[in-house]
């Protein structure tokens, strides 16, 4: 009998202990929760920040379009029919828009509240073609964009490696497109995406 009781008593014991070592898990693992949504909640506000920061692009040179979150120049630029050849009127005002992209790239870069961050960018160059009769608009829209690609590069406007990859895109005659009927020719224009790519986010010490 008296070992009866001494098992019971220990198992008392036993289930008491499981108890609270529960209960002290339990509090341990909501205030763990409650820590990690604290985090990602301040990450997904500090990410929202660079998005924004991203559209900071002067407008003196983009028009931002929110619909399809991408930047379009605010000058056509005009190719003759079936040419890649950029026109020599249009030079000073690509070397500035290039140097604009360098320019906030380098700004977001050095700013501490992104060091954390991680962070790279795809700067994507669009080239694009009006719907006409000519068989070749799909490659001809890569050139065009190639041709951008090729001028910057050829004007010392060159994009850190280390921090931007750059994508040469032509969209031919599909894509989302702005201009139907008698402004289709406008829609031979470059677009340009920048997409901030954020490796692992840490916190500051």
């Amino acid at each position: 009998m008296k070992k009866n009781n001494f098992f019971w008593i220990s198992y008392a014991d036993l289930m008491t202990s499981l108890f609270f070592i529960m209960l002290v898990l339990f509090v341990v693992t909501i205030g763990y929760l409650q820590f990690e949504k604290k985090a990602t909640e301040k990450q997904l506000e500090k990410i929202s920040e660079l998005q924004t920061a991203v559209k900071q692009l002067p407008k003196k040179y983009f028009s931002y379009q929110p619909q399809y979150k991408r930047f379009k120049l605010n000058k056509q630029i005009h190719f003759n029919s079936g040419s890649t050849r950029i026109n020599p009127e249009y030079y000073g005002y690509l070397n500035e828009v290039g140097h604009s992209i360098i320019n906030l790239v380098d700004s977001l870069n050095a700013n501490e509240e992104y060091e954390s961050f991680d962070i790279k960018y795809l700067i994507v160059i669009e080239g694009m073609s009006s719907i006409d009769k000519y068989s070749r608009n799909f490659e001809l829209s890569y050139e065009r964009a190639l041709s951008l690609y090729k001028f910057w590069k050829e004007n010392d406007i060159v994009f850190n490696p280390e921090i931007c990859e750059i994508q040469i895109a032509g969209s031919g005659t599909d894509g989302v497109r702005e201009y139907t009927g008698i402004e289709e020719r406008k829609n031979q224009q470059f677009l340009i995406h920048i997409v901030p790519k954020i490796g692992e986010i840490t916190e500051k010490e």
